[in-house]
């Protein structure tokens, strides 16, 4: 009886680690659901504890993101690390299908323990592949809550780890003990041991062991985050043009915004828009400068209904872009739908002789806004105002439209870079 409550204990156990792995996961791959058909009813539940952990100033920074999405990396150091997110994601899952394919051969072949291919260097190499690739979502999805979520879920895999090796050692005894001795938990053993000394792999995990190693695994990833978030907003293209911030998608568009918002704000029909906000104590105006056709708009504001990914279903190639191919990002930002036809359009008529500006208001309840990189603040509150379309060469203004309060996604907390 005791033997069968011990059993169910651990299946107990291993399905609620397991359930919190899962949940990390499909909190990650929010990027792939949100420009699918499904996000209105993934948000249907997903939004409301976004907007939850927005209403205090604890948890609100769960919802911000740490590394830009929209903004194309505006350096080499930002640029290699959004290459390393596609590399850690795919080659995390060549290395988890690869060791599980090897795992379950075993198991139907009777060949016992698997010591073969990354087996004889490591013991757990599956979940190394897992933890790389959730690594990597982390940063071509690059929500603080996913980055929280990816510290809780290697705490876990070290749990899961440790219990198939308790099993493990029961189960062969000596044999295990000894494959344990001379390999690495998640890394080769030499580089373990720079880390953990000559203690024996196949110690107990003691509770207070374990809170520390919980604590220091929070604190290395959501302070890398905060870092990495820091670093980012302090190399914006973002510049201050006739008292209003202008943020571009790319670094060379800095110079032409410019040289043609002055102009843009000396009209009559815009300037009146903009003077209220401008007279408001502690508000600042942000123009987000970008090509008319960028697909991404939809997070900035609601521009029309065509930048609302979910119903232009274009998921697969839209993930694929991000994940497998993060150079299309880095050297052109994301292409535009009508960019695609842009070949049967005159030169004047083409998207990409034309921009769009979008105005957003900017507050911060009772403290003032100082500065353009306070724009960016984790408590700042955004208030898309409307669009401006313009040609590149003559400065024609084509077009002004109002906005819907929120994004192209509701109140969905969207990103600011």
């Amino acid at each position: 009886m005791e033997k069968q409550k011990g059993a169910d204990n651990n299946r107990g156990k291993r399905f609620a680690w397991m359930s919190a792995i899962f949940l990390s996961f499909i909190v990650a791959f929010e990027i792939a659901i949100m420009v699918s058909p499904f996000a209105f009813f993934f948000y249907a539940v997903f939004n409301p504890f976004l907007l939850a952990l927005t209403q205090s100033r604890t948890t609100r920074w769960l919802t911000a993101f740490f590394l830009t999405h929209m903004v194309v990396p505006p350096n080499g150091a930002l640029m290699v690390v959004r290459i390393l997110g596609s590399v850690f994601f795919v080659g995390g899952m060549l290395i988890f299908f690869v060791c599980a394919v090897q795992v379950y051969l075993g198991k139907l072949l009777k060949k016992g323990v698997a010591k073969k291919g990354l087996y004889t260097l490591i013991r757990h190499p599956q979940y190394l592949g897992l933890g790389l690739a959730a690594l990597g979502l982390a940063i071509i999805w690059p929500r603080f809550l996913t980055l929280a979520l990816f510290g809780v879920m290697l705490f876990l895999y070290y749990l899961l780890a440790k219990d198939e090796e308790r099993r493990m050692t029961n189960r062969f005894g000596e044999s295990y003990i000894s494959y344990m001795n001379r390999t690495g938990m998640f890394f080769p053993r030499f580089v373990e041991k720079v880390f953990t000394g000559s203690s024996k792999p196949q110690q107990r995990l003691g509770l207070g062991k374990a809170i520390v190693i919980f604590l220091v695994l929070l604190v290395v990833t959501v302070g890398s985050g905060f870092i990495l978030r820091a670093y980012t907003v302090h190399h914006l293209p973002l510049e201050q043009v006739n008292g209003i911030d202008v943020i571009t998608i790319t670094k060379e568009d800095l110079i032409t915004a410019k040289q043609l918002v002055p102009s843009v704000l000396q009209d009559p029909g815009i300037a009146s828009k903009l003077q209220p906000i401008e007279n408001r104590k502690g508000h600042r105006l942000l123009a987000y400068f970008i090509p008319i056709d960028y697909v991404m708009q939809g997070m900035i504001a609601d521009t029309g209904r065509e930048w609302k990914l979910f119903e232009q279903h274009k998921t697969i190639g839209i993930i694929t872009e991000n994940i497998l191919h993060p150079f299309g990002h880095i050297t052109g930002g994301h292409m535009g739908h009508a960019a695609k036809g842009a070949h049967n359009l005159s030169m004047h008529d083409s998207p990409s002789m034309k921009r769009r500006i979008i105005f957003i208001e900017l507050s911060k309840g009772n403290k003032g806004l100082t500065s353009p990189f306070d724009d960016f603040d984790i408590d700042t509150t955004r208030k898309p105002l409307f669009f401006v379309d313009i040609h590149l060469h003559t400065g024609e203004i084509l077009q002004i439209r109002d906005t819907p309060t929120g994004s192209g996604w509701g109140t969905v907390p969207t990103p600011m870079f």
